[in-house]
């Protein structure tokens, strides 16, 4: 309900805004009050267990509640967090960390290296089905806690971006309480971290909440209480905010940007979040079309790039020569350039591949991907013959299956940036057991395999173009655009989206 405290917008204000709401607060209270930030999401939180669950989900409250032993700073530079400090073996094998002496989780409990120990051990754990066991199976040997304040990790095998593993994958949970609540459904119900903000109750499809947690060891945020308020709509989000029901929200639609920029009291921000948005094919199969090089790449040069950022994104993106954002401290190749529109030359390799006819393909779409663009790829593939059938999602049931590698034959999927490495895209999406990998390449595996024993940025930087060259090549991927989430909120709350990392860093919330 709106309340007296609102004014009717006239004029050009109001033909701007159009179908989105006529209505905006005059003097932009807060939506409850100057110790509460209410924030709209677009993607329902369905898993509240970090590790299990570390993207989609985690976006939103993970760096609001838990903490790792090392964090990115917004720059992507490797920061302290739970360790004040770290060693490595000459052999690159062993690393060694000490921890802060003044950490306590949520319920009380003071954290010791055990609860580091038990947090890597249950990722590793299969019974937890963690998105994240991929990244340290292969390469962890074991994990000590010889006392209450030193934990070392013993690899296999060096890899290069361990650290950054550890900053963006290992997050902490408690031994003690995890181990009481049995599993991850009863973690997920009731989560407990270290993290500036705890857990005090989600409604599944409708909200969470988090309160200041008194006992964070570091700075204390200048707000009590965090909502997270789900609203699919993307227009509903829209007028929640002009209403002034809610003080922020995301994934805004990017027709809104130029509108929402007209009204006063509201601070729009298009921010690209280092995450490239494509069409993962499901090319494991070896009866499916996808199975094909030259099938997935006819599927890459039937689509205009350009147009879709143009029509779909109003602009607010940016064409891919690679499956790996530009916001990456190393790894682009800038000779890799965007595939070109040619639907012709699609056409000629579908014949080549055998279907001069098309065939019939299946697109799977989350409902936070905009539904023009599901339209508009099913618009271009038939346009060459594939006729292709969209299926639109639920979020929560659409990362559910997206997971455990059940979003095929090819979905719309966006790659995040997690740990400002990009084996974290490569490996994930492109190795054989990758987490979200239905692709298999040896050359690919090979020099995967070969970077992870290379340490300094500069050999990681030679190796990881080869890689991008070859999957390039390969179309591995449909290559849309580097993607934008647009932020809006209310101009008296003060706070930044981080750039060129999709993750929520909202410890920094404070009010004018």
């Amino acid at each position: 309900m709106l309340s007296d405290r609102v004014r009717v917008l006239t004029g050009a204000a109001l033909v701007a805004l159009a179908s989105i709401s006529p209505v905006v607060y005059a003097v932009n209270p807060p939506a409850v009050d100057k110790d509460t930030v209410v924030m709209a999401i677009g993607k329902d939180i369905g898993s509240m267990d970090v590790q299990q669950v570390t993207t989609g989900d985690s976006q939103r409250y993970a760096w609001q509640m838990f903490d790792a032993l090392y964090a990115f700073d917004k720059k992507g530079n490797l920061i302290p967090r739970l360790a004040t400090g770290y060693t490595i073996s000459d052999d690159k094998l062993t690393y060694r960390f000490a921890l802060r002496p003044d950490v306590k989780f949520h319920n009380g409990d003071a954290m010791t290296s055990a609860d580091v120990k038990y947090s890597l051990e249950r990722i590793l754990d299969p019974a937890t089905r963690s998105t994240r066991r991929p990244n340290f199976l292969p390469i962890v040997a074991g994990v000590d806690a010889p006392d209450d304040r030193t934990v070392v990790f013993r690899l296999k095998e060096p890899d290069g971006a361990f650290l950054n593993k550890v900053a963006g994958f290992l997050y902490v949970v408690p031994k003690k309480y995890t181990e009481s609540v049995g599993g991850t459904e009863g973690f997920s119900r009731a989560p407990v971290g270290t993290g500036p903000f705890k857990f005090v109750e989600q409604k599944v499809g409708q909200q969470v909440v988090l309160e200041r947690f008194d006992d964070y060891f570091g700075p204390k945020p200048k707000i009590k209480r965090l909502v997270f308020k789900f609203i699919s709509e993307p227009t509903s989000r829209v007028n929640a905010l002009l209403a002034g029901e809610v003080d922020v929200a995301d994934l805004l639609p990017t027709n809104a940007i130029e509108r929402l920029k007209q009204t006063p009291g509201i601070d729009v921000a298009p921010t690209p979040i280092g995450s490239p948005l494509g069409v993962k094919l499901y090319a494991n199969d070896p009866t499916s079309p996808l199975s094909k090089r030259d099938v997935r790449l006819a599927l890459q040069y039937a689509i205009d790039a350009d147009a879709i950022i143009k029509s779909v994104f109003n602009g607010a993106g940016k064409p891919l020569g690679t499956y790996l954002s530009v916001f990456y401290p190393y790894g682009v190749d800038p000779e890799l350039k965007p595939y070109p529109y040619d639907p012709k030359k699609a056409r000629d390799l579908l014949k080549q591949a055998g279907y001069p006819n098309g065939f019939e393909l299946t697109l799977n779409s989350g409902s936070d991907m905009p539904k023009e663009l599901g339209d508009t790829l099913a618009a271009y593939w038939g346009a060459v013959g594939v006729k292709t059938k969209l299926n639109r999602m639920d979020y929560t049931a659409w990362i559910r299956a997206h997971n455990v590698h059940k979003s095929g034959p090819a979905t719309i999927s966006q790659f995040s940036n997690a740990i400002y490495d990009p084996i974290h895209v490569y490996y994930g999406s492109a190795a054989k057991d990758g987490s979200w990998s239905d692709y298999y390449n040896p050359d690919v595996e090979a020099l995967i395999e070969e970077v992870s024993k290379i340490p300094d940025a500069a050999g990681r930087d030679k190796v990881f173009r080869k890689i991008g060259k070859l999957l390039h090549d390969d179309g591995y991927y449909v290559l849309i655009t580097e993607l934008y989430y647009v932020f809006g909120k209310n101009s008296n709350l003060q706070w930044e989206p981080q750039t060129g990392i999709s993750w929520y860093n909202l410890r920094e919330f404070s009010w004018k």
